[in-house]
């Protein structure tokens, strides 16, 4: 068994999350059955009969019991997804993503949905074949339930649960040429017919008599076990689940051809619209989300209602063109286009349609259509949901501006936050490295949270291919290699350590750090700078650089890839020195200076006093000399004067949103953090804009939501507050302000130790700081030249 599994089954076995009913998380530790993470399960993967492939399908178990449980935990997992639901009560959604080799359950305690007497545990689980996501990976359609021990075994699935294909639900293929200009692989849109739909079959009083006996598909087991009767190597989940909090739409736009009532809006009216009837609806839910959609309706049986749901407005006629969004907050004279859905009511009372997959949305536009009877709307809502992380940093300033860009990329991080991280909510839902490298240290920083970075950290491992590298995003049903992302995989075990601390878990993913590190080392050209390398060498999004990949000589060498790497080694030298081998961290530290050195020599342009981004030296970029500055191709005394040309040099290719992260701490380890709240105007100009996430890139820009633009939330903190490990696991930390022009900042970190808190007030060059540092913490202070000693606890240190 890999040691990395050994090291999951480890922790999840002997301190398993248990997940309570409700859609928040239990953060209590309780024990998962060891036999369950070592034999075979009882349960037995189960379909409807004929249904492996795509559609939707129900699946129901009636049982008995003397008395209330107090503990009642089971084990449930499907493929492709499932909505559990217990005496009609919606429970939870899994299972968390992940591939046929590791592929997760939840644990859940039904206990609180349970009474003595007669019970219903039922699921939905749907498989959106060729349709689905592509994060989504998929062997066939089926559905698990295992109890935890003997008590719960009555529920455990085979042939006593009874099933149904449940004939309301279709997928609405995507319409790309007019609609999804660029990339879109998020999933379809769903209908669903009300005169269909099997309204009630959660409920225990349903009648289910021409239901039949599922079919069982093969006995489910443990990813350990010796011989695997199945093609999911079940794991157990290491995340919570997702958040799911009741949220409302915030004001209509636009109503046309009848009259709207807005009190819907609030679920306190109603909205009827007469038979034979069309009306569109345009509304704003102020901020983007991710949410379920909820309508409730009543009557109307023939109608159709379409939902439009997108990040922003467009310009009248620019339909399928990449930019023309403007300012998204106005909408006068701007149309809507993207992902739909359409809802066929039946003609019932109070029939709640919703979707299986969660749509992002600012903007929905509903298009009600009757027939022979008026349809009444009695509410327009939404679930929101997302990773559950909650914000704990805390961040005040002289500029309110600062807070709220502060705020803007928190909500940015948690939209592109789910089971796993996302780059963009709306158009691909897939977990990239270089994003995630970003979205992690943003999370750690203001939250504390390190879950969903250890998930993305080890389902990144797991999507190694024998030649030694990671696939450039995971998990995904069609692979794609972007070799420098898995240099940033190492850079995010290298973050998670330095802020946590945690040796054992870095010490699980040496060998594979040792295996990539391996793979660019046989692509070195005769220069010593790194060659041409496979698949896509993305950097950034630049035009000019076809497909963001930077400049390369005719022989394939790359300063900037040859750069990414030098440092990546530097970083596996400090992993090997903390929990590895010496030996190998000396080699690492050894490549690295000669790849440097190699960059000096053939790059460096002394006329110019900058590195080319080739041998060649007819390109020249930001993106080479801030790396040049990381990795010190240039000296320490030097570093301030390149550091003010990258900023000031107007001719240099211009680093955009995502590899500024890099331009900004290149720019702190020059000496010139204080610049740092000088170079935030692109983010004032989205605010400018009307954005209330950060776009992918400026304008035009496929993606309002993106967060590896969201750094400025982290950078607010550790570079303006300063505030920074000194070691890892923040056992000493150093602080070191750099506050411009600003006369006050409040700011607190989450750390694995504590709170480090900070209030600084500066007159002219004196700086007065209330420190406050968790128990057992120390550090430093470093302000205009002097430095001064912090104990823990709470201090006021003075300094000039």
């Amino acid at each position: 068994m890999p040691s990395s599994l050994r090291a999951v089954l480890l922790a999840l076995s002997t301190a398993a999350l248990l997940i309570s009913p409700g859609g928040m998380p239990n953060l209590e530790a309780q024990s998962i059955n060891p036999r369950l993470l070592a034999q075979r399960w009882q349960a037995q993967w189960i379909r409807t009969p004929g249904g492996s492939g795509p559609g939707v399908y129900l699946f129901r178990r009636r049982f008995e019991l003397t008395t209330a449980p107090a503990r009642f935990v089971v084990h449930a997992s499907a493929d492709q997804r499932y909505e559990l639901f217990v005496n009609g009560r919606r429970l939870a959604t899994g299972p968390a993503r992940g591939d046929l080799n590791h592929w997760r359950f939840e644990t859940l305690d039904l206990a609180p949905a349970l009474k003595a007497g007669p019970n219903l545990v039922a699921a939905i689980v749907w498989n959106f074949g060729d349709q689905a996501p592509m994060a989504q990976v998929s062997d066939q359609t089926g559905f698990v339930l295992q109890g935890d021990g003997e008590s719960e075994s009555v529920v455990n699935t085979g042939k006593t649960w009874k099933t149904a294909v449940e004939p309301g639900w279709t997928l609405l293929p995507i319409d790309r040429p007019s609609i999804f200009y660029e990339y879109f692989v998020a999933g379809p849109g769903e209908q669903i017919d009300g005169v269909k739909r099997l309204w009630g079959w959660e409920r225990g009083d349903f009648d289910d008599a021409a239901w039949t006996a599922a079919d069982p598909v093969g006995v489910a087991a443990p990813r350990a076990i010796r011989d695997t009767p199945s093609r999911w190597f079940l794991v157990p989940r290491g995340i919570p689940l997702m958040e799911d909090t009741p949220e409302r739409l915030d004001r209509l736009v636009r109503a046309q051809g009848g009259e709207f009532v807005t009190g819907v809006l609030k679920g306190d009216d109603a909205w009827t619209v007469p038979a034979r009837s069309k009306v569109t609806a345009l509304f704003d839910r102020a901020l983007l989300t991710t949410a379920y959609p909820e309508v409730v309706v009543s009557g109307g049986r023939g109608s159709r209602l379409t939902l439009t749901y997108a990040e922003a407005l467009r310009e009248k006629g620019a339909e399928g063109k990449k930019g023309d969004k403007g300012n998204r907050s106005q909408t006068d004279g701007k149309v809507i286009t993207g992902l739909k859905d359409v809802f066929l009511p039946d003609g019932g009372t109070g029939r709640v349609f919703t979707t299986l997959w969660w749509r992002t949305y600012r903007y929905v536009e509903i298009v009600v259509e009757t027939a022979e009877e008026p349809v009444t709307i009695t509410d327009i809502r939404g679930r929101f949901t997302a990773y559950p992380a909650e914000l704990k940093a805390k961040f005040a300033s002289a500029d309110p501006a600062l807070r709220t860009i502060f705020d803007v990329g928190w909500r940015t991080v948690r939209l592109c936050s789910h089971e796993t991280y996302m780059d963009t909510p709306y158009w691909e839902q897939l977990q990239y490295v270089g994003d995630t490298r970003i979205q992690a240290l943003v999370t750690l920083y203001l939250s504390g949270d390190d879950r969903l970075v250890r998930n993305a950290i080890q389902q990144f491992d797991e999507s190694r291919i024998p030649d030694g590298i990671t696939q450039s995003r995971y998990p995904t049903e069609l692979p794609q290699f972007i070799p420098p992302f898995s240099l940033f995989w190492i850079g995010m075990q290298h973050d998670l350590w330095w802020y946590g601390g945690d040796r054992p878990f870095a010490r699980t993913y040496l060998k594979g750090n040792r295996a990539v590190l391996d793979w660019f080392d046989a692509r070195l050209a005769p220069s010593g700078v790194l060659g041409r390398l496979e698949w896509w060498n993305y950097a950034d999004w630049i035009d000019g650089w076809p497909h963001g990949e930077p400049p390369f000589v005719d022989g394939g060498e790359s300063v900037i890839l040859s750069l990414q790497l030098a440092l990546a080694l530097r970083e596996a030298a400090d992993l090997e020195e903390a929990v590895g081998t010496l030996a190998v961290a000396a080699q690492y530290r050894a490549r690295a200076d000669r790849l440097v050195a190699a960059v000096r020599k053939t790059s460096w342009d002394a006329s110019r006093g900058l590195v080319a981004d080739t041998p060649a030296r007819t390109s020249y970029s930001q993106h080479a000399n801030l790396l040049a500055v990381l990795a010190d191709v240039v000296p320490a005394a030097a570093q301030q004067t390149l550091m003010r040309k990258v900023l000031e040099d107007g001719t240099l290719t211009q680093a955009t949103y995502y590899f500024k992260f890099y331009l900004f701490r290149a720019l702190t380890k020059a000496g010139l953090a204080e610049r740092y709240l000088d170079q935030l105007a692109p983010w004032r100009t989205m605010l400018d804009l009307g954005l209330t996430t950060w776009a992918e890139k400026p304008d035009p820009t496929r993606s309002d939501s993106h967060a590896w633009s969201a750094h400025p939330s982290l950078d607010l903190l550790t570079t303006v507050a300063g505030i920074a490990p000194a070691e890892p696991g923040f056992g000493r930390v150093r602080l070191r302000p750099a506050l411009g022009t600003l006369t006050s900042l409040d700011a607190a970190v989450p750390t694995p130790k504590g709170e480090v808190a900070v209030s600084y007030r500066r007159e002219g060059a004196m700086l007065t700081a209330e420190v406050s540092l968790p128990a057992g913490v120390t550090g430093t202070i470093n302000w205009g030249g002097r430095s001064a000693t912090l104990a823990s606890g709470t201090q006021t240190v003075r300094l000039k």
